[in-house]
């Protein structure tokens, strides 16, 4: 059983997912702040919102509200139902899931060659001009030997 786990760890298949999943999470930071940092700001400015502070008061807390915002209300250990939040996480879903197919899509150009032209099937009778089956010796509508 230990051979055959090592013989799995070591393919290189399991090596790439690995570095990929790395690699995924270390994007994941960039695209959030992408979203948090960069999209939401003016999107909430242009909507009179921002949308990380766009929640709902389930229960007060220790000090009643309002709360002007998330951070206050979780403070005060409100219970929130944070809908802001999750369009943020709506956003970067979008965001994640656009950005790799760009990535894919580039990355298929890049590594996946086009098979070579294959040898054309038919070529032409140089004296009747017929299609003739690229094997043959003679010509079926002239008989003239080909080359």
């Amino acid at each position: 059983m230990l051979k055959e786990f090592k013989e799995f760890a070591v393919k290189g298949n399991a090596i790439d997912m690995a570095i990929g999943i790395i690699v995924g999470a270390a994007f994941s930071g960039i695209v959030n702040s992408l979203v948090a940092d960069i999209i939401m700001p003016p999107l909430g400015l242009i909507m009179g919102h921002d949308f990380s502070n766009l929640f709902i008061v389930l229960k007060q807390g220790t000090a009643p509200g309002p709360y002007p915002s998330l951070a206050d209300a979780k403070r005060a250990a409100a219970i929130t139902f944070n809908y802001g939040l999750f369009i943020n996480t709506i956003v970067n879903f979008f965001i994640v899931a656009f950005s790799m197919f760009l990535f894919i899509t580039y990355a298929r150009k890049l590594w996946v060659k086009a098979p070579p032209p294959s040898a054309p099937a038919t070529k032409e009778c140089v004296y009747c001009l017929s299609n003739v089956p690229a094997k043959a010796t003679r010509c079926p509508h002239c008989t003239s030997k080909l080359d």
